[in-house]
């Protein structure tokens, strides 16, 4: 379903180069509508228990109920996104936001909205969000070639912050004149609008692999996840941000009713200033990048988001702390959209839904963790600490920040590799058969030997990320010079999916620079389940070569 067009493809230095694809363009802006009404939505529900005396609880809470499916979601939705029809899915998905926006509004305008049901009505918005997004930010890839990949993330944060400013303004004035239910009215609308784009475009018919089924493509992506040093890398860092920033989010109803002492309209100016700092970010950034690389960014990102901060916790003044909060806007865009096109163009397609949704249950998992978290602290020590910590605490992640480097991605080149031969079986497996375990003899002189048992260890990670679920290197006793490399896939359908397109550049020269320490030609041996029925191989079906990764 993905495409990734050659990695020598020269950057656009438009920022707006996006945009001349026009499916992407309408889509982009049936987004921006869509997250209008969702930051509307949650400036609405933490606002409608800003005066409760168990504020200090709910409000935070708030945002962890609009977190937390993510952080349950995502990584399944990632799946689907991978494996369905990514248009159909988000149509699916924006009629259910329908449904449950309309019977927020109805129920709030009767007063029927207890804390505890309003936070369940929440979490259900959160689910959709969910189920979205990983197959919005996989779907970019199609929608434009990989040299404007960088940009259009930009965008998608664009997007998502003038989302961000609109959202909570427009929601401000409403709840101001006329409450919080035309709030949620207005979600409901802006759902339809998404939907209604959605159904209006054609999506262009494409070449569809075999879909893979739910459990094998969720362990799949998990095993990619854990096996691969980068992306885990950009994943920690990413969360070191994450935990204590994300606590502007879950307080900013307290800092404009308690600490500026504002009303609804006054909340929506300060969340607006976060939305207008993160717009310039995304719009900046490419400027920045011609200075600075991702991990400059990031460590720029981390420092100012954390002074500004600081002094957002000892302002008592609107004129102060909303360019205060342009910054954290600032800081909170760059690093989101910086580890978010960092990931986009490592990624190789197969896994790229997956791993995204891992991304988001970072991003939203640690919101849902941390937000009662600083809740609890506000009530304990009071605002101003809770604040004055998470700066504390935002800059010692940046510092942390410098000694997880996140590998520069542009150029790198991800399209699939099919550089294995098809296998010459004397058996006829059938594609859920299994495990399958994969034999590969080497003959290694005295004199190679250290330097083939540490390029091993490379290969060991390929072959467990592309679907191995167990890997082992083994020395023969009766020949010491023989070394035997055995990995367990799951199934036969599984291995083959290695020998169709999990496979990269990065894998295949992994391999070749392990073989280059192996006398002639390692031998590959498939060792499949005892009731496998035994077929003949006619000359036509036999392979050029026989060995792995030839094989």
């Amino acid at each position: 379903m993905n495409s990734d067009a050659p990695a020598t493809a020269p950057a656009d230095p438009s920022p707006f180069a996006p945009f001349r694809r026009r499916a992407f363009l309408w889509i982009w802006l049936g987004m921006v509508v869509a997250t209008i009404g969702l930051w509307g939505q949650t400036v609405g529900a933490q606002w409608l228990f800003v005066h409760d005396p168990n504020a200090s609880t709910i409000v935070p809470l708030v945002q962890t109920a609009n977190a937390l499916p993510v952080m349950l979601l995502a990584l399944p939705a990632g799946v689907l996104a991978d494996a369905f029809d990514r248009r159909w899915l988000m149509i699916g998905v924006q009629a259910y936001s329908v449904v449950v926006a309309t019977l927020l509004t109805v129920l709030t305008a009767l007063g029927m909205m207890p804390p505890a049901l309003l936070l369940a009505f929440t979490f259900a918005v959160g689910a959709g969000i969910a189920m979205l997004a990983p197959a919005w930010q996989s779907l970019i890839t199609e929608l434009v070639p990989r040299q404007s990949i960088v940009a259009a993330t930009r965008l998608d944060m664009v997007s998502v912050n003038v989302s961000r400013a609109a959202g909570p303004a427009v929601a401000g004035v409403v709840i101001a004149h006329w409450g919080v239910p035309p709030v949620f009215a207005i979600n409901a609308v802006a759902a339809a609008v998404l939907g209604a784009v959605l159904l209006a475009w054609r999506r262009p018919r494409a070449a569809v692999g075999e879909r893979e089924r739910f459990l094998p493509a969720l362990r799949a992506g998990g095993r990619y996840v854990r096996h691969e040093p980068v992306v885990r890398r950009m994943l920690l860092r990413f969360a070191c941000f994450m935990l204590p920033a994300c606590s502007v989010w879950a307080l900013l109803p307290l800092v404009a009713n308690h600490q500026l002492g504002l009303g609804a309209d006054g909340y929506g100016l300060l969340f607006a200033s976060l939305g207008i700092g993160a717009v310039a970010a995304a719009l900046g950034l490419g400027l920045v990048r011609r200075r600075l690389s991702s991990n400059g960014v990031l460590v720029l990102a981390g420092v100012s988001y954390a002074v500004a901060l600081g002094v957002l916790a000892l302002s008592t003044e609107v004129w102060l702390a909303v360019p205060m909060l342009m910054v954290c806007g600032f800081g909170w865009s760059a690093a989101i959209s910086t580890v978010m096109s960092e990931l986009q163009l490592f990624l190789p397609g197969w896994v790229r839904g997956r791993a995204l949704a891992v991304l988001l249950m970072v991003m939203l998992g640690s919101q849902a963790v941390a937000s009662p978290l600083w809740g609890l602290l506000t009530g304990q020590a009071g605002l101003r600490t809770a604040l004055l910590t998470a700066a504390a605490l935002t800059a010692a992640g940046a510092v942390a920040g410098i000694a997880l480097r996140v590998p520069e991605s542009e150029g790198l080149d991800r399209t699939p590799r099919t550089h294995w031969n098809t296998p010459a079986l004397g058996a006829a497996p059938e594609p859920a058969a299994g495990p399958v375990l994969i034999s590969v003899e080497y003959d290694v002189a005295d004199d190679q030997e250290q330097q083939f048992l540490a390029a091993m260890q490379a290969v060991r990670r390929s072959r467990l990320r592309s679907g191995a679920t167990r890997w082992e290197l083994y020395r023969v006793g009766e020949a010491p010079e023989v070394f035997l490399e055995q990995f367990l896939v799951p199934s036969w359908r599984e291995h083959e999916r290695q020998h169709e397109g999990r496979l990269t550049a990065e894998d295949q020269a992994v391999e070749d620079a392990a073989f280059a320490h192996v006398i002639g030609t390692p031998r590959a041996q498939h060792l499949l389940p005892p009731s496998t029925s035994r077929t003949r191989i006619t000359t036509a079906e036999q392979p050029a070569a026989e060995g792995l990764p030839r094989t």
